[in-house]
């Protein structure tokens, strides 16, 4: 793979994160959250409609008349949100059940019709493809680090196991409680903007572009 096509990759994960960066996504990052597993699978899910959708709309580019532009582009993400929602109910029916409405609403997130616009109608089908994955685990990982830290300290848990109590770990009989604020949207924007903040103090060249 050339360096060329790493960086289609792997910039998404920091230096052009699609969440932190770019502030898309933001409504999905705070509403799945609340738990590891329908973040991974949401982050999954986002993932393979962005990668599939920049692949397909790369391949369709030259041919495609600029007046029905959008109208295919949706079509073409409606068509594979709804075969990733068809895939999530047959196989991780519970979590399909907790992500609810916002499976459905990939249709509208920023991230993915961003890239299609952005890359995919300029791009070969090859660097779309991994631009589509690129960004998908950019945005990912910003929902991972989120539920990780919510799970943790708003239920105690991680994946639905008891992390705070346990046989040789137990954090509640020094008189730890659980933190419900962590449990409710507006947490889920407190840790966005700190990973923001953190970010930024990191890479203070970001702010001067």
């Amino acid at each position: 793979m050339s360096n060329k096509n790493l960086k289609y990759l792997t910039g998404p994960f920091s230096a052009n994160n699609p969440v932190i960066v770019q502030i898309l996504g933001i409504c999905s990052a705070l509403a799945v959250t609340v738990k590891l597993e329908p973040a991974i699978v949401m982050a999954l899910s986002v993932t393979a409609v962005t990668a599939f959708s920049n692949l397909v709309m790369s391949l369709l580019r030259n041919g495609l008349p600029s007046r029905i532009r959008i109208i295919v582009q949706l079509v073409v993400i409606a068509t594979l949100v709804i075969l990733v929602d068809q895939v999530l109910k047959a196989f991780v029916y519970d979590v399909s059940k907790q992500l609810s409405v916002y499976v459905g609403l990939i249709i509208t997130n920023c991230i993915v019709m961003g890239r299609v616009e952005a890359f995919a109608l300029g791009n070969g089908p090859w660097a779309s493809f991994l631009d589509g994955i690129g960004n998908g685990l950019g945005y990912g990982l910003i929902l991972v680090i989120v539920a990780f830290f919510r799970e943790l300290l708003g239920s105690g848990t991680l994946f639905g196991f008891p992390v705070l109590e346990n046989d040789w770990f137990n954090l509640y009989a020094c008189g730890y409680s659980n933190m419900g604020l962590m449990l409710f949207p507006p947490m889920a924007l407190i840790i966005v903007g700190c990973i923001i903040w953190i970010h930024r103090s990191r890479n203070k060249d970001l702010q001067e572009k």
